[in-house]
């Protein structure tokens, strides 16, 4: 596994483009269809943004998406910069920023392996669901901590290892139904046609298996690669910085109907870790 994989695939599944319908020629409407989904649908994102201060900090965002999180930081007082490893979301958060009319700082394509910003540069530091998608997270952790000045924060949120999606719908439910489904000779359409032609030329206990299934079961069947955390696998990959609060939310799961159902903070699936720098 190495970046340009996880590059390639990013590249052409924009984060949650899918979900509403993919960018035609409406940018705006768009970006108003997309926020109105995403936060409709993760709303708790909103209370947690709330909670923190931004106001006057130099903020980079590693992973941008369709931008959606940058304009909430940028609107809550944060001197926003972003960084993202494909040029479509640059591309789309930077038409964003101009569509809104928003002043931010510049938004850049690259690495965080080898980010191309100055040392101690920020204040904050945030990645909301990116830094499990790296595989090099030991070099990653270097240059994050390279670029926060002292006193500062970095807040990210992981897959949660203790959720009902990972612990049950993913290691369990999914797995289960995709044996059944190629046992059966079941295609299916969509995304379980994907998971049945892998599943037919990688053999159907090798892509069965969780090292290898936990990649395919998070952002769609071609995503390369996943990692779920707790709060000590978080310590683990983060040594140069000290882990200061972490909290769930967002109770997801499927096939199971309990998308935002109550007990998101006991087995949610976004585990959100605040951590400052040693």
């Amino acid at each position: 596994m190495n970046e340009q994989q996880v590059a390639s695939f990013w590249e052409t599944h924009p984060c949650g483009d899918h979900q509403v319908g993919g960018l035609k020629d409406d940018y705006l409407d768009f970006f108003n269809r997309y926020d109105a989904f995403r936060y409709r649908k993760e709303g708790h994102i909103i209370g947690c943004l709330d909670g923190i201060d931004w106001r006057g900090k130099e903020v980079l965002e590693i992973g941008l998406g369709q931008g959606a999180d940058s304009e909430q930081i940028i609107r809550r007082g944060g001197r926003w910069s972003g960084l993202d490893l494909t040029q479509e979301a640059v591309d789309r958060t930077s038409t964003r920023m101009a569509l809104r009319g928003l002043d931010f700082g510049a938004v850049k394509q690259g690495s965080i392996l080898d980010a191309p910003y100055d040392d101690d540069s920020f204040d904050i530091i945030f990645s909301h669901g990116v830094l499990h998608h790296v595989p090099d997270i030991a070099t990653a952790e270097t240059e994050l901590r390279r670029l926060i000045r002292p006193g500062g924060e970095l807040i990210i949120m992981m897959y949660a290892k203790w959720s009902l999606n990972y612990l049950v719908a993913i290691s369990v439910l999914r797995r289960l139904g995709l044996a059944a489904m190629v046992t059966l000779g079941v295609r299916g359409g969509g995304i379980y046609a994907e998971h049945y032609d892998n599943a037919k030329q990688m053999g159907l206990g090798r892509y069965l298996a969780m090292d290898n299934f936990i990649h395919r079961s998070t952002d769609g069947a071609g995503n390369p690669y996943s990692k779920v955390y707790d709060r000590a696998e978080v310590e683990k990959d983060f040594p140069h910085f000290q882990v200061t609060k972490t909290y769930k939310r967002f109770m997801y799961a499927p096939p199971l109907p309990v998308t935002n159902w109550p007990g998101g903070r006991l087995m949610g699936w976004h585990l959100w870790a605040h951590l400052t720098p040693r």
